[in-house]
């Protein structure tokens, strides 16, 4: 008779929740951020408008999505500290995922915008009040880079920090298109500098943007995560004493920040112990990040449709 034994590292949902609940929640940092974007918005548009600045009005259009944005990030990173439940036993980790996915989107659709407002003004140009344009772009790149360094410890932690602080590079290097443009209009009065830069800015962060949605559209299908090489963990698994066979493997992401593996190890020999399960656990923590662990031990396969994905 085979010998099952499950057994899901920590012993219980209760201190995987609070590993959750005890992940810091930035509230200040996005306060911070969202304070610094409401400012400077209204105070772009306030010029944007007294000056009549299709550019100006233009980034502040990018500005409010950006806004939007962090707010979405922000919700997330609150929500998913919501405790699991019997309807959602991973509890709403997925809530990053889906901001983080959002985010790209909202910044796509925005650079999107930019390229076809620097279109049209290629076909029609307009002169610039190259001071005035300077002046609010200057204030905007300060802003930007301030909001910006405080998400920059933090950007690689979590896909949700790394849009709010691509958000905040975007805004500053879209100011300082529109800064060059100003100083070089009131130099040479080439009315067209401001939409070819513009073009130029909006393609370099679409591509950033396409990568962050590329990134999160494959967590949303539970793929493996691109920090995990699957087969160095399959081939610990298989290397473990023991180990005849490893089965239904799955690694995938449950928020922007927390990996879950699940598995299946086919053990002859083995008395099942809890600190084989443990040393399993710190080892898949320690060297590749992985947080969630369930691990399935039998003497011998129990499924035969379960095969070796790496074999």
């Amino acid at each position: 008779m085979a010998f099952l034994a499950v057994k899901k590292l920590r012993l219980g949902l209760g201190k995987e929740q609070d590993h959750a609940l005890n992940r810091p929640r930035y509230n200040k940092l996005f306060a911070i951020g969202v304070g610094l974007d409401v400012a400077y918005l209204i105070f772009e548009v306030f010029y944007g408008w007294q000056i009549n600045s299709l550019a100006l009005i233009a980034d502040a259009g990018h500005n409010l999505s950006d806004v939007a944005g962090l707010l979405l990030a922000w919700a997330a990173t609150y929500i998913t500290r919501f405790r699991p439940n019997m309807r959602h036993t991973f509890g709403w980790q997925k809530a990053s995922v889906m901001a983080a996915l959002i985010n790209a989107v909202l910044l796509l659709v925005a650079m999107g915008s930019l390229i076809t407002e620097s279109i049209q003004r290629l076909q029609s140009p307009v002169p610039m009040q190259g001071v005035t344009v300077i002046s609010v772009a200057a204030v905007g790149i300060v802003i930007d880079v301030v909001a910006a360094l405080l998400f920059l410890k933090n950007e690689h932690e979590d896909l949700n920090l790394r849009a709010a602080f691509l958000h905040f590079i975007s805004d500053a290097l879209v100011s300082l298109g529109i800064l060059v443009a100003g100083a070089l209009y009131l130099w040479f009065e080439w009315m067209w500098l401001d939409p070819v830069l513009s073009l130029l800015i909006s393609s370099a962060i679409i591509f950033s943007a396409a990568n962050l949605f590329k990134k999160t559209l494959h967590m949303m299908f539970d793929g493996v995560p691109e920090s995990i090489d699957l087969k160095k963990v399959y081939q610990y698994l298989k290397d473990l004493d023991g180990v005849v066979q490893v089965d239904d493997l799955h690694v995938w992401a449950m928020s922007t920040s927390d990996i879950a593996l699940m598995a299946h190890l086919v053990i002859p020999t083995h008395t099942l112990e809890d600190d084989f399960i443990v040393a399993i656990q710190e080892k898949l923590l320690r060297e590749f990040n992985i947080s969630h662990v369930t691990i399935q031990i039998t003497k011998q396969s129990i499924n035969p449709q379960c095969v070796e994905l790496l074999a």
